[in-house]
């Protein structure tokens, strides 16, 4: 069975082009994004790895760790990096998982336990291998989104998501669709006229079950 929202997710020890880790613990008390290929030297991840390293200081705006997990060895990932570097025009300072034994795919199901990487493999061999999970300090996954080979993945979308789960979790409130940072909020079902009164002040009743309220500082 698939990982689903608030799932605690595998904890694992892991080779990466920054040494070995162990999952849970280099989350520590930060919020985590994994994101997942299945090969190096490809084109679209290539971009998409340095569009991830174009937001570095988004994410640490955010209490935010990134890493990637791609199914080839360290060194191929080190050399990949000048690609990426290349390409994004900026430092790739997050690790990338060496995942060619496949154990962190199959733990967080984007290939079945019976995969394997034959000789002479394309990125079609493992082309499920293109996921977003957005895990929070208490090793729930939060958000996940899964992607073809063919569609490069928007990481101003995942910026978003990442903006919205931490005013939602945070603040008790919900997030529209395309909601941006400091725009109106959607006050739960589950609270009171009485209580969101005392907890948000003044909010407009659009239907008698759509609430919105300003943003929470």
């Amino acid at each position: 069975m698939g990982l689903r929202i608030n799932d605690i997710v595998p904890d694992f020890t892991a080779e990466t082009d920054h040494g070995t880790i162990q999952f849970h613990d280099w989350i520590g008390d930060s919020w985590a994004i994994l994101f997942s290929h299945p090969k190096d030297f490809t084109p679209v991840c290539t971009t998409e790895f340095g569009a991830v390293a174009q937001l570095a200081a988004e994410w640490e705006k955010r209490n935010t760790k990134v890493i990637g997990v791609s199914v080839d060895g360290v060194e191929d990932h080190k050399k990949w990096k000048g690609d990426i570097e290349k390409v994004g025009g900026a430092t790739a300072g997050f690790p990338i998982i060496a995942d060619d034994g496949l154990a962190i795919s199959k733990a967080f199901d984007m290939l079945p336990a019976e995969a394997y990487l034959p000789d002479g493999r394309t990125p079609a061999d493992s082309a499920t291998v293109r996921s977003v999970f957005i895990i929070g300090p208490d090793k729930q996954l939060k958000l996940s989104m899964t992607y073809p080979m063919t569609v490069g993945r928007n990481f101003a979308e995942v910026l978003r998501a990442l903006d919205a789960l931490q005013v939602s979790i945070g603040k008790g409130v919900a997030t529209p669709a395309n909601w941006q940072v400091g725009q109106d909020v959607v006050i739960p079902p589950t609270v009171s006229n009485e209580d969101a009164k005392a907890k948000f002040g003044e909010f407009e009743t659009v239907l008698p079950y759509l609430r919105m309220t300003k943003q929470p500082d």
